[in-house]
């Protein structure tokens, strides 16, 4: 079932998103500071392809003072921006029935995209 809804997923904004994602990515990675948070956005492209059947949870790990200012800082340079992208797709997708699940998961997908840094992303 997980691999259907993630096949149909590519077509409902999917692949939009995960193109959004690598772009960023490739955009941030120009310079050397802005290397950890493409990383990051990478992740996040990986995980805008298939997200039926992963969970985002906090890292057990996360990084403290570190991790809250790096997500300060994603938000500025494009966190918002993709955000909205998620927000826009997701109340789009939200008017029909059939679209609920992907609208569900580009919710879930617009608040990993304001604070990223600190998260883990793990199976089902």
């Amino acid at each position: 079932m997980s691999l259907l809804m993630n096949l149909l997923w590519l077509l409902f904004g999917g692949f939009l998103i995960c193109l959004e994602y690598i772009i960023s990515s490739l955009l941030m990675m120009i310079t050397i500071i802005g290397i950890p948070f493409g990383i990051q956005t990478m992740k996040l492209a990986l995980l805008a392809l298939s997200p039926f059947g992963k969970e985002v949870r906090t890292a057990p790990h996360s990084g403290g003072c570190l991790s809250v200012l790096m997500n300060i800082i994603w938000i500025f340079l494009g966190g918002i921006w993709i955000s909205l992208s998620h927000l826009v797709f997701g109340l789009f997708l939200f008017i029909t029935i059939v679209g609920i699940p992907f609208a569900l998961q580009h919710f879930k997908l617009a608040g990993l995209a304001l604070s990223p840094f600190g998260k883990e992303i793990v199976s089902k």
